[in-house]
């Protein structure tokens, strides 16, 4: 009760425009007692320390780990962004780190460890105790982004003759070697191998004589160690999991996934995605100029030869366009609008493969439902672009230029949105990050070349 005044005195000190209060860091970097220092800010809740951790400058962010290490628990490390963590840790003792890592869960540890440097984290593993040192090695013995890597090393399990007080009384023994956060008690068989599991909800429903077997659920979906993070999430979506155990080779249980680390790595991919689209990589709170210029120029240089490709199906027509000068008004229009449509076909075709709803059964309803889409939103826009153009230039052949010219491309463009991802998924390419690039040029160049062909034949 001692922490509310506290608690209502910050809310009280919240703007009421939603902006963020004032970095207590920065003013307790000016004491210059380090006791004093240590306690203003000790009390922060690990979550809000990491916030106003990532809002110093790196100067800062070194005298306030050099003055109080030990502020940096493993709690405040799990919370800071990776890059940031990156630049904490080269700043701490190698004892300290390990100190501060037994506090976490074994899937905190290990993507706090594949921070470091390779010198470094074999310093943090000597440091570690001969079994937690075990687990990390095994844990990065597997690829990045596979549930291997990703899961919780602890988890509670009991075979099933077990009764709900021996459950009980197991866990209570076991005390801080259980799982920080777990849902379920998986039962397993005398090869470790997981036949069902029992909600702790219910368990603690149940009378203490009430064996294992008879209250268990024997729909237990399992989760191989080396699949890759994305068809975890998949599942747990699915099935609507709140956790599944994770498996090795033989079956047996080596660990679990919880939904709130599913959803990190649904966030994550989501996100990956979303920048994939725009050609760009995530820009770090630590990155430079140059390193942001450096992960942007490439796709931007591919860009410019998309748009060079581009421009000579337009210097195939400069003669056109000398004769008729309406012709370069029009035609950005036409591949404008063809853009947009592309953009809009491909949006829906990447998250259809992302969520798996485009399948090999799917596909071809969906390419037929993209392309007569995109021809009926052409026809629609096309008497829109035919009527201005009459009014503007009073041309009724150019007004119909315009309005086939429109058809064409939109048709192109919708159904390039959806066939060009399918293709690279099937070519095994990532078709977040490739088809943008693609479906561009797609429209460009149709959109031009209908535009452009069809005025030339048509009105000179």
């Amino acid at each position: 009760m001692s922490d509310t005044p506290d608690l209502l005195e910050q809310q009280d000190n919240i703007p009421d425009d939603g902006l963020a209060t004032e970095n207590p860091l920065l003013s307790a970097l000016d004491l210059t007692n380090d006791d004093e220092f240590r306690i203003r800010l000790e009390g922060l809740h690990p979550a809000d320390f990491s916030d106003f951790l990532e809002e110093l400058n790196d100067a800062q962010r070194e005298v306030l780990v050099m003055r109080a290490p030990a502020l940096i628990t493993g709690e405040l490390l799990a919370e800071l962004e990776d890059d940031v963590v990156e630049d904490v840790l080269p700043l701490l003792e190698p004892e300290l780190i390990a100190d501060a890592l037994n506090e976490l869960d074994s899937d905190d540890v290990t993507q706090i460890m594949e921070e470091m440097e390779a010198g470094q984290r074999e310093d943090v593993l000597e440091a570690m105790e001969p079994l937690e040192r075990a687990g990390v090695e095994a844990s990065l013995a597997f690829d990045d982004e596979t549930i291997g890597r990703l899961m919780q090393r602890e988890f509670v399990s009991a075979p099933e003759f077990w009764t709900v007080g021996d459950t009980i009384d197991h866990m209570r023994d076991a005390g801080e070697d259980l799982p920080e956060l777990f849902f379920n008690i998986y039962i397993v068989d005398p090869r470790l191998k997981p036949i069902g599991y029992v909600p702790v909800s219910k368990l603690m429903r149940a009378p203490r004589d009430t064996t294992l077997a008879s209250l268990m659920d024997l729909k237990v979906f399992t989760i191989a160690q080396d699949v890759d993070q994305e068809e975890a999430a998949y599942l747990f979506e699915k099935y609507h999991l709140i956790s599944a155990p994770v498996v090795d080779t033989q079956g047996r249980m080596v660990g679990m996934m919880t939904v709130d680390d599913i959803l990190d790595i649904i966030q994550d991919e989501n996100k990956e995605d979303f920048l994939a689209l725009a050609g760009v990589s995530d820009a770090g709170i630590t990155d430079t100029a140059f390193s942001t210029v450096r992960a942007r120029a490439p796709w931007l240089l591919v860009n410019l030869g998309t748009a060079i490709l581009a421009s000579i199906v337009i210097a195939r027509f400069d003669y056109a366009i000398e004769q008729i000068v309406a012709l370069a008004v029009l035609m950005p229009i036409v591949a404008s609008m063809g853009g947009n449509a592309g953009t809009q076909a491909l949006t829906v075709a990447v998250r259809g493969l992302a969520e798996r709803d485009l399948t090999k059964a799917t596909a071809w309803r969906a390419v037929r439902r993209e392309g007569v889409s995109a021809m009926i939103i052409g026809i629609i826009f096309a008497f829109a672009l035919a009527g201005i153009s009459f009014v503007w230039f009073g041309d009724a052949k150019l007004a119909g230029v315009a309005f086939v010219a429109m058809i064409i491309n939109h048709t192109f463009a919708g159904l390039a949105g959806i066939l060009i991802p399918l293709g690279l998924k099937r070519a095994g390419a990532d078709p977040a990050v490739s088809s943008s690039v693609f479906v561009t040029t797609v429209t460009d160049v149709v959109g031009f070349a209908a535009f452009l062909g069809f005025a030339a034949a048509v009105l000179l």
